[in-house]
């Protein structure tokens, strides 16, 4: 198994002596994989995403992206261009007037020189689907529109793992469905690992692994058939 994020006995607060937001959760993906991940709100569902690229750091046991410790600072550039991650309003993920300006910020952020930028620039904006938008203003833009012009900047990165946090919470019907259809072909066609994160039974059927997050800890790990929602009981997973 070719693992490229894994939880070693890690649980995290917020407060110290604090409740658990995540408990002593051991957990891994492998490379290439498609997961959806599912829990009500306080289930340690996006704190552990936060963890999975160094955002948070645990407060017992260990995080390595690839084989990189999170905690270790010299990995830390290295591991947010690994993993990038896309959060769940994407007007507070837009800081530019101009979409090709939006994409090429976080390029900027990493020190790419300027003549290799409009080659990625233009690239991840096929990928997500937004060529077409390149010289709109974001704000003129749909949900769902916004979101994939979230996503280019994050691939514009050449990331091996997007982590979604409910990206897709604040969308419309359609909107979600763009984006989610974006993901999936970014993961058949690119081999990019996938982590979404969800609220939406609907989704996670989309997915080849799903995992049920419940008081920080992983209450269920498999795949939809054995995991069905349709089942009186939630309890195994096999």
């Amino acid at each position: 198994m070719d693992e490229i994020i894994r939880l070693e006995k890690v649980s995290y607060a917020y407060e110290e002596d604090g409740p658990r937001a995540v408990d002593g959760l051991t957990l891994s993906f492998e490379r290439g994989s498609f997961t959806a991940v599912l829990g009500h709100n306080g289930s340690g569902k996006s704190t552990m995403a936060k963890m999975m690229n160094g955002l948070f750091l645990p407060t017992e046991g260990r995080v390595t992206v690839d084989g990189m410790d999170t905690a270790d600072e010299k990995y830390t550039w290295e591991i947010r261009k690994k993993a990038g991650m896309i959060f769940q309003n994407p007007d507070n993920q837009l800081v530019a007037t101009v979409v090709t300006d939006d994409v090429a910020f976080g390029l900027e952020n990493l020190g790419v020189p300027p003549a290799e930028m409009p080659e990625r620039i233009n690239w991840a904006l096929k990928q997500a689907g937004m060529a077409e938008h390149a010289f709109k203003a974001p704000h003129l833009l749909s949900g769902g529109q916004k979101q994939r012009v979230a996503i280019a900047g994050v691939l514009a990165m050449r990331p091996e793992i997007i982590i979604c946090d409910e990206a897709t919470a604040m969308l419309d019907p359609q909107g979600r469905r763009e984006v989610l259809s974006v993901m999936e072909k970014l993961n058949r066609e690119q081999g990019i690992t996938v982590i979404w994160i969800t609220h939406f039974m609907e989704e996670a059927v989309r997915f080849s692994r799903l995992l049920v997050m419940d008081r920080g800890r992983v209450a269920m790990d498999g795949t939809l058939r054995r995991c069905s929602p349709m089942r009186k009981s939630w309890k195994r997973c096999t």
